[in-house]
Order: structure tokens, then sequence, then C-alpha cells
């Protein structure tokens, strides 16, 4: 295609996942002319192959668990099996629409969309299939991929959570390596739909990254629902035939399985695109940011997944918004990751903000630490959901940090998130009337706790 300047816009967005897109809107919204690079579909990777598609798989999971334990609260019901094909039209059906709306939005807002690879071919210029894109900024937005182990090969039974995503039938046994957010997912998903699961996980527990007793009470659930699993055992290889996979781990143990998972986090999306040729520090894949998202080149920016820190949708949306703002003049406040909210959506729910005891204690001289157990919750008692709600506040001080597990936890973290960032002191929260009989009812308990006041639990 013959080169084709198309002028100046304000920002020009590589990417148009939850980052690019997010920024876009704001952008357009604050009177700036952007344009957004997308070589796949608006939305990227939440919505067509992440965060949406993976929790309506844990909402039929879940719907067939009610089914399979409806004895015990007097529905007498029978679970005919998993219908793939049904359960993946339910799920791209929930996608569909989202996509759609979200189109809706960019076609509303008159937001010029330029479907290809980009590539930064100078400072301020993005080129697609020949044509160049100029701004007075270029904010980098390209997300994300599944990683995998190095000797590792995906393909056939061998498996990210992008081809696990598609797959039309249910296996009757599985090996997930990666016992963090997208590993537990998965793993939770196909217990429920009847599968034989086995999770492998370096580290000394699942969920690593957070908070100890979250680790050790999932850990309790999963031994509970049968999900087996093996923490601090490495991977070594694998071995697939027509049948199945065997994977061998470190010291020698063998694993056999329909499918393999391979669920060892994501990566920065950072290369071939000329990122590096323009000045831009790269690490590992990384770009990284001052807390103002901005890299070391003035005028170009990187949020989400590209940027060192939490990987998480919801992150990358804020970092948009933020950019935008930023560009305009706005000088909006930065995005701390300690302030981010974070669920994982295993059954049962993990949620949590802030800081985990082990940070809380590293960064202060001394912290108080209250766990409220979900057992003295009637809502909880309600929906036979075992947990627990710890709470971490700084000696005579804020809460730092919320952490929470049990079913429907996730549904909490709105509160959990509000108290950390608003630096609440345990007495503040313990005045909100907290509606009975919800769980939500269990982070004012434990603040009644914290600020010495407790009514359904000891202090």
């Amino acid at each position: 295609m013959a080169d084709d300047s198309s002028g100046d816009y304000d920002v020009v967005i590589l990417g148009g996942g939850s980052g690019g897109y997010a920024c876009a809107l704001r952008a357009q919204q604050l009177g700036l002319n952007v344009v957004v690079v997308e070589k796949g579909k608006l939305g990227g990777t939440c919505l067509h192959n992440g965060c949406i598609p993976t929790k309506a798989l844990l909402h039929s999971a879940e719907v067939a668990d009610h089914i399979r334990e409806g004895g015990a609260v007097g529905v007498k019901a029978s679970l005919e099996g998993i219908d793939m094909s049904a359960v993946n039209s339910y799920k791209d059906g929930v996608v569909g629409r989202l996509y759609k709306g979200l189109q809706g939005l960019f076609s509303a807002a008159k937001i010029e969309i330029v479907e290809g690879e980009g590539k930064l071919v100078a400072k301020d210029t993005v080129e697609v299939d020949g044509r160049k894109l100029t701004g007075k900024n270029v904010v980098l937005a390209t997300g994300s991929y599944p990683r995998t182990l190095p000797g590792l090969e995906i393909g056939g039974r061998v498996m990210t959570s992008d081809q696990a995503l598609l797959m039309d039938d249910v296996p009757g046994s599985a090996i997930v390596i990666g016992g963090s957010v997208i590993g537990v997912e998965f793993a939770s998903v196909w217990k429920s739909f009847g599968v034989d699961v086995t999770i492998v996980e370096a580290l000394p527990r699942l969920v690593p990254g957070e908070d100890e007793v979250l680790s050790k009470q999932l850990e309790r659930a999963f031994r509970k629902r049968k999900i087996n699993f093996k923490t601090g055992t490495k991977f070594e290889s694998v071995d697939q035939s027509d049948s199945g996979v065997s994977v061998t781990l470190e010291g020698g143990n063998t694993l056999e399985a329909d499918i393999l998972l391979v669920a060892v986090g994501r990566g920065p999306r950072s290369a071939n695109l000329g990122i590096e040729d323009q000045g831009v520090t790269v690490d590992k894949g990384w770009i990284p940011t001052d807390e103002r998202l901005r890299t070391n080149v003035e005028g170009i920016w990187a949020v989400g997944d590209l940027v060192p820190g939490l990987q998480l949708a919801h992150r990358g949306f804020a970092h948009g918004i933020f950019v935008a703002e930023e560009i305009a003049g706005l000088s909006p406040m930065p995005v701390i990751d300690s302030g981010i909210p974070r669920v994982t959506y295993c059954n049962p729910e993990v949620a949590s903000v802030g800081l985990t005891e082990a940070q809380a204690r590293d960064k202060y001289d001394d912290v108080d630490v209250y766990e409220y157990n979900l057992g003295g919750n009637g809502r909880s008692q309600i929906l036979k959901t075992a947990g627990l709600v710890k709470l971490i506040r700084e000696k005579d001080g804020p809460i730092v940090g919320v952490h929470m597990i049990g079913e429907r936890m996730g549904e909490q973290v709105g509160e959990a998130s509000l108290t950390v960032n608003w630096e609440a002191f345990p007495d503040d929260v313990a005045q909100f009337v907290h509606a009975h009989p919800t769980q939500n009812e269990s982070l004012g308990e434990a603040s009644l706790a914290l600020a010495g006041k407790p009514l359904h639990a000891h202090a």
C-alpha cells in the first residue's frame, strides 16, 4: 500500500484492549483527537479470551455445583451432564453482546479505529500497512500473551488458556501447570464439570501472591472438593500421545491426564513493535514507567500489562483513563498497585486489596490483625460457604489490607477498596450500618472487632 500520511492526532493508541479503549473513550470526552490501532478485536484479551469468557465458564460451573448440592437444601435435582456446545454458546453470547456494546460506544464517539498490526516507526508515529499515524502523544497498550515454560511446546493436548476456552468437549482428566489465578480458576471450572484435576505449582502455596491465610483456606477448600495439587513442585517435561499426556516432575514423578493446561502467567506483548528502536527502555519485555505512566521518551506512554506490576484488566482500564486525563492537563491522582482490588473467581472466591500481613509488617513498625470467620455470618451459613475476612491495620492507624475468601466474596471487594484507598480507620467502617443478612456484614463485623467492640466475634 502506498504511503498515506493522515495528519496529526492528539493521541495515537497502539492496542484496543482495556487500557487502550479506556484511554480512547476518555480522551475523546476531553476533546482530544484520537485514533486506535488494533490488529484483533476491540476489547482485547479481557473481553475475548480472558476475564469475561472465563467468568462465564465459572458461572456455568457454579450452576452445575448447585444442582449437585440441591439435596442439601431440600431441592431434588440431578445433573445429567455438561453440554459444552451449549456452554460455549452461552459464553460467546455474553462476549458478543459486550463487544457489540463497546463497538457502539466507539461509533457514537466517532473514534477512528485502524485495523492492522501497528509499528512504532518514529517517536510520534505508528505505521499500519503503510499508513502513518502521527500524534503528539503515543500510548502503548499492546497487552500480554500467555507464557509457557522453556522446552514446553503448545499444541495438541498441551494448551494455554486461549485454547482451553475453545474446547468443545469435557476432558476426563487434566493437569494444570501453575497455581495462580488462571490455574486455580480453570481447575475450579473443570472440577465442577466432573474432570479429575491436578495442579502443579513451583512455589510453596496456591495463589502465592495473596496473603498466606487465603492460600491455606483455598488449599483446604480444594482438598474438600477433591482438587489435587502439588505445591513446591517443578515441572520438568511432558510427552503427549493420541490418548493423553504424561508429565514428568522434578524428582522423576510422573502424572498422566487427557490434557495439560499451561497457566504460568502472562508476558508483555512488546516484541517486534519498533518500541526499542525509538529509544524506549524495555526490560525483559516490560516497559518501565514513572508513576505518571511516562516512558523514558517524551510523548510516549505505556499502560496496562506492558507496565510491570499487577496484570489486571481494571488496572489497564484505570491506566488508560489516567493517561488521557494527564495528556489533557487534568493532573489526575496516580494509579497505585497496592490500592487495586484483586479477585480470583474460583470456588471459593478469593478477593483482596492492599498489603498482605507480611508486606504490612515489613512496612510498618507494628500492625493489628483480625480474622473474622464466615461461620458467624448468617448469609454465609445460608449459602453453605466457609471462609474468612482478614483486616490488617497499621498500629493505631488506618486499615491497610483486606483479604477475603468465600463464595461471592469478590462482590465485597468494592467496600474493601474504598476502605483501603480512603485510609479508613476500623471505627470509620464500624459506624456504617451493613444490611442484614448479607455477606457484606462480615466486613462490618471485622471492623467492629478491630475497633475493639466485637458483637458476634471475640476480639
